[in-house]
């Protein structure tokens, strides 16, 4: 059967809203095309060799990181263009300002983003797959995404994670520090890549950490980082589901940016909650946002709900439950499923520009 749109009543066009609105779009082309050229530049190692302020030419930057300049000469009039960095017409010179090299050169900056851009190239590799789940309503899961979705992920949270982490976020969740200086079981649900137990681990060597993925890939990645780190000892990892924790003792069960991706976030909370001694706690990481929609709708609102529809969604629909909560919850849904699972306590023990951190307790 063939379905007839209705007519569209034709609409007068202001010229002048018109050109702003096309200015907007051609920035996010822009950006978009872009988002490509500092994942380049990333691998190429071409930010690093830009930083500490000293202006090069094309040509000195091409023999310092064994590039073609006739492809570094676009490359780079592209990363001024956008902002990224600077050129000076008078010298015909490049640099890169203090906050630039932050954000693009230097991984162990909490602003660092060029994993953001791999992230998202990784996603945009699977839009066929997306668009066709858009006219069955089937889920898409994480296992087939892109690889560049994993390693993306690992590169764009973990300078978060390292900025935050033990120095802020457990910190505000009542006496857990205290408890994991003197030694206990933490149990990290959707661990990925690894990089917050490995963190963790690093931070509390009395304490033991075990990893939980279902994303057999991922598990054995965090397992080379455990390694790395010099924690593996004290860490495992094990491929399982968010459903299947071991019951009863840990006195932390963190769970990073990942409830909002699950089937059923309401059985991996009972599952938390089971797995905890009875005076732990559950920390749940998830994204920034307000309650309401309209509460969302700014700059890093629309890169969560363009997460929600490209990858937090589908997965969500491909497991079990399909709730679908979404990349922008907020603290009343969240407070909502964690009180439903049977946690009596439930508060936002702090938060960053970019996370929610919430604590729950039996």
């Amino acid at each position: 059967m063939v379905q007839t749109l209705p007519l569209v009543r034709r609409r007068e066009v202001d010229p002048a809203r018109l050109d702003a609105f096309l200015g907007q779009m051609i920035g996010d082309l822009g950006a978009t095309v872009s988002a490509a050229l500092v994942v380049i530049g990333d691998r190429l190692g071409l930010y690093r060799a830009l930083r500490g302020g000293e202006p090069v030419t094309t040509d000195e930057l091409a023999a310092r990181t064994g590039t073609a300049a006739v492809y570094l000469a676009p490359w780079l009039a592209n990363q001024a263009a956008g902002g990224y960095v600077v050129y000076d017409p008078a010298t015909r010179t490049w640099s890169m300002t203090p906050e630039q090299e932050a954000a693009l050169a230097d991984p162990d900056s909490p602003a660092f983003f060029p994993g953001s851009m791999e992230l998202a190239l990784g996603v945009l590799r699977d839009v066929s797959a997306i668009e066709d789940r858009f006219r069955t309503g089937a889920g898409f899961g994480w296992h087939e995404h892109d690889d560049g979705l994993f390693s993306g992920t690992e590169r764009f949270f973990r300078p978060g994670y390292v900025a935050n982490l033990t120095g802020t976020w457990l910190p505000a969740l009542d006496g857990v520090v205290d408890r994991l200086r003197s030694g206990a079981e933490v149990v990290d649900v959707g661990c990925g890549h690894g990089a917050s137990t490995t963190l963790m681990a690093e931070a509390f060597p009395e304490s033991r950490f075990l990893g939980l993925d279902y994303h057999e890939p991922s598990i054995r990645t965090a397992r080379v980082r455990a390694e790395e780190a010099g924690v593996a000892g004290r860490t495992r990892f094990e491929v399982a589901d968010a459903t299947e924790l071991p019951p009863g003792r840990a006195a932390l069960v963190t769970m990073f940016d990942c409830l909002h991706d699950m089937g059923d976030p309401h059985a991996a909370a009972r599952a938390a909650l089971r797995a905890l001694s009875d005076d732990g706690t559950l920390m749940v990481v998830e994204p920034m946002a307000g309650d309401h929609i309209e509460d969302n709708l700014h700059p890093l609102g629309r890169v969560f709900y363009g997460a929600s529809t490209l990858v937090c969604t589908p997965s969500s629909l491909a497991q079990p439950g399909g709730r679908a909560l979404g990349a922008q919850a907020g603290p009343a849904a969240l407070t909502a499923v964690l009180r439903d699972a049977g946690f009596t306590r439930v508060r936002v023990a702090i938060t960053s520009p970019v996370n929610l951190i919430i604590e729950a307790r039996p």
